[in-house]
């Protein structure tokens, strides 16, 4: 299936300028493209998802993407999917975000190779132009009323403070961008978000005017919720972020285990590189036992491989199991997957084992006494590494310890502590 086809099927075409020539050049060979991602924070988050996996969906087809962080557009701030204006970042913020993003930027694609991406920054080409040149050799060429008939603008324009000049300016910036990549890199198409129509049309009428040559556009639909709100944050209100300093791969994983059935199709043909056919027999299984979760497993588990690698993927579903299916057979979990265990539960740190069961569940505070203790045990409430405790006079030895560090203990079904030894 050629790439226009396998996206319009997986749902990840909105708009496109001239559909049919756009076909036609990238049968004819490869093409470059690129997408922009403007650091507002030190890590990209899932709505920066689908921009990544596209360009990274082109690349395997035999394309040449270019990821643009946008070290100067993110000093304006994009007005798009906005009601309010952007805090400007100094220098220093946008070193920062810029230091964050760009090795994520680099994990989703590949660099060497025939069909080598590129990673570039517009503040490159931007930042020695001054602003009577640009007004001068830019401005010139795109109206006023192309710029305020863009939705975002015009909603900004009708409401509470309005837009400033200089968000206002961005999608000059934006044209501009692609109106450089055109000349200095070649570049013949630029896709994004649907709420970047606007800002990349405008870029191709640049090219038009400027170079006399053919350009092209591509957006897909916003990542939304079944409620229209976009994917963005946890059940919780946590941001879903891509650094898993700022979101651990466990974290990222449960995100995704709670999806709504009725969106499990549609996430997996647009955030996986699962196949069709594939896709079609998962959904399949799925809607025979929806109870079983499979299709949101699946989905949790190949996305946590894409943002984070197979090992992450892997010890996050294995933490995943111990947390939530308290039959798990413990005697093969991994040390990673502990490792991630002790991140997501309360751990208390010991020198060496030398403490009966009784005071150990006091101390960790899964009980409230040593009589609150004795009683659940008695009333068979409390595990050690799966297994029921049924001797209030039980010590933990050497023998207890999991990678000969862990002891995991539970109350009930929900109530976990992870004691670390050594």
């Amino acid at each position: 299936m050629d790439i226009l086809s396998d996206l319009e099927a997986r749902g990840l075409i909105h708009d496109t300028t001239d559909r049919d020539a756009l076909a036609t050049r990238l049968s004819s060979g490869p093409i470059v493209l690129y997408c922009g991602f403007d650091p507002t924070a030190d890590s990209l988050h899932v709505g920066n998802l689908i921009g990544l996996l596209t360009l990274r969906r082109f690349q395997l087809a035999g394309h040449l993407p270019i990821s643009l962080a946008g070290g100067a557009t993110g000093m304006v701030g994009d007005p798009s999917g906005r009601d309010a204006e952007r805090n400007l970042l100094d220098d220093e913020g946008l070193a920062k975000n810029l230091e964050g993003i760009l090795p994520q930027l680099r994990m989703f694609l590949n660099f060497d190779g025939e069909s080598a991406a590129k990673l570039l920054d517009n503040r490159a080409w931007t930042v020695g132009v001054g602003v009577l040149d640009f007004l001068r050799d830019i401005g010139k060429h795109v109206t006023v009323n192309q710029m305020v008939a863009k939705d975002s603008v015009k909603s900004r324009m009708s409401e509470g403070d309005g837009i400033s000049y200089t968000e206002f300016s961005y999608m000059l910036l934006q044209g501009y961008d692609y109106l450089w990549l055109a000349e200095n890199e070649n570049c013949e198409l630029q896709v994004g978000g649907s709420d970047q129509w606007g800002n990349i049309v405008l870029g191709v009428d640049l090219i038009r005017r400027k170079l006399g040559q053919s350009a092209h556009a591509l957006t897909w639909p916003l990542l939304t919720k079944p409620d229209g709100t976009k994917y963005g944050k946890t059940a919780g209100g946590e941001t879903i972020w891509l650094s898993p300093d700022k979101m651990s791969p466990y974290r990222f994983y449960q995100a995704w285990i709670g999806v709504d059935d009725s969106e499990v199709r549609k996430l997996l043909l647009q955030l996986t590189f699962l196949s069709l056919p594939e896709i079609d027999d998962l959904v399949a299984e799925h809607e025979k036992n929806p109870q079983n979760r499979l299709g949101q497993r699946t989905l949790a588990r190949e996305l946590t491989a894409v943002v984070h690698g197979e090992q992450a993927a892997t010890s996050a579903v294995e933490a995943s199991e111990l947390l939530f299916e308290p039959s798990a057979d413990m005697t093969s979990v991994s040390a990673s997957a502990l490792e991630f265990v002790s991140g997501e539960v309360p751990s208390t740190s010991m020198q060496k084992l030398t403490t009966g069961i009784v005071d150990i569940l006091v101390e960790t505070g899964l009980c409230q006494s040593r009589k609150d203790a004795k009683r659940a045990i008695a009333e068979g409430g409390i595990y050690l590494n799966g297994t029921r405790v049924t001797e209030s006079d039980l010590t933990p030895t050497a023998d207890h310890l999991l990678h000969d560090k862990y002891i995991l203990l539970r109350r009930g079904k929900k109530l976990w502590h992870l004691l670390v030894v050594g």
